[in-house]
């Protein structure tokens, strides 16, 4: 992964290589290593490129008739073409023998690099390379959200051979850039990533319209999802359950009882994790689990947001009192009108007593005193002029 980040990407801590790597100019990255369900390591990571645009500039630009910013559309789409690639290359020559024609191309090295110019043997490993690591195949997993006829079958990684467009375009009304695609069951990739790296990849640009909010929902909704699975941690729960179930009730009261059982509760979730010998190989060899260019505060969220919620409320999540919503027909359904409004009721105590049970730290000075410790929201609603530009 270092190498990856020095040599593909270019990156520079000093900022002063003006060449860059194969994206450009990278001028930040964020990477984290995570494991599959059968213990394979890969890792997911955001790009930040020198001169890229937010999703609302480059929509903004996108619908402009300006004619710098319909020349900034002309170079930005051959750049993306070049960059991300969604075909198998063609082979100059298929009488040519390499490495990868014998053996799986990810178990052997690429061809040499010569400056300047891409052999014929370098174009026909690619090509191998393409062919074994980024053509779906489709199976159950695709169509696991598929209710049957008459809805059509989709897979649902958007992979279909109709998938097919040969230009790279802007969408006239929308701003959205809709990138060429060669072949539907070809996976994006970036030809220099793939000759080096030689496994299957996934690249993707955040551009604008409603691919750029998809790929930030994957990515919000991946980083914020626990990496505790839910079916193990019923099963931890049910085994510390079943031990603390033998007890003497002559020598344990409730609530001894209750503290063993968030304590064992706790305790099997931490040491039963099911872990693939990669990641017990990644820990003991002392590799790292997350790859950054910037280092980063811890931030907590839930104190903005209980602020804003009650200062700014939003009317989709919360509606005026007052309005009432109109319920859903289901026969299936057992909680009546009546559930629902002791639920809320229920929700709104939980909410009180949540805010009045609000912890507070406190931490000792120099001299020993006891003093009331930082908080961030706070410093940020009291932070002076100068940082008035800094938003959350």
């Amino acid at each position: 992964m270092k190498a990856f980040i020095t040599t593909l990407l270019g990156y520079d801590p000093e900022h002063k290589d003006l060449e860059g790597g194969v994206l450009g100019v990278v001028k930040a990255y964020s990477g984290c290593v995570e494991a599959q369900g059968r213990g394979t390591l890969h890792c997911h990571m955001l790009v930040w490129v020198e001169g890229g645009l937010n999703p609302n500039e480059i929509k903004q630009r996108a619908l402009s008739t300006a004619e710098s910013d319909i020349e900034f559309g002309r170079r930005l789409l051959p750049f993306l073409d070049d960059t991300i690639s969604n075909s198998v290359p063609g082979v100059p020559d298929a009488s040519l023998n390499v490495p990868s024609d014998n053996h799986h191309p990810c178990s052997v090295r690429g061809m040499p690099v010569d400056e300047g110019s891409i052999s014929p043997e370098r174009q026909k490993d690619l090509a191998n390379v393409v062919s074994q690591c980024q053509i779906h195949v489709h199976s159950k997993t695709c169509f696991k959200y598929w209710h049957g006829p008459p809805q059509p079958k989709t897979c649902r990684f958007d992979m279909h051979e109709d998938n097919f467009r040969a230009m790279s375009s802007f969408d006239a009304e929308t701003g959205e850039i809709c990138l060429r695609c060669l072949d539907g069951l070809v996976n994006n990739f970036n030809a220099t990533m793939l000759e080096a790296i030689r496994c299957n990849m996934d690249i993707k640009f955040i551009g604008s319209g409603a691919s750029a909010k998809a790929i930030l929902y994957y990515i919000t909704d991946y980083i914020t999802k626990s990496q505790l699975k839910t079916h193990v941690a019923f099963a931890m729960l049910e085994l510390a359950v079943r031990k603390l179930g033998e007890f003497n009730p002559l020598l344990d009261d409730k609530t001894t009882r209750a503290k063993k059982l968030l304590q064992k509760c706790a305790y099997a979730m931490i040491s039963q994790q099911e872990l693939s010998a990669q990641q017990v190989a990644s820990y003991l060899l002392d590799f790292e689990d997350h790859f950054t260019s910037h280092s980063y505060r811890n931030f907590y969220w839930t104190s903005f947001e209980r602020v804003i919620n009650t200062e700014d409320p939003s009317p989709e999540c919360y509606p005026a009192k007052g309005t009432v919503s109109p319920p859903e027909n289901n026969d299936n359904d057992p909680i009546t009108d009546r559930d629902d409004t002791e639920n809320e009721s229920d929700l709104e105590q939980s909410a009180e007593v949540g805010d009045a049970n609000e912890e507070i730290h406190v931490s000792f000075d120099r001299t020993g005193k006891l003093v009331r410790g930082g908080n961030q929201l706070e410093d940020y609603r009291r932070r002076g002029t100068q940082l008035d530009e800094v938003c959350v």
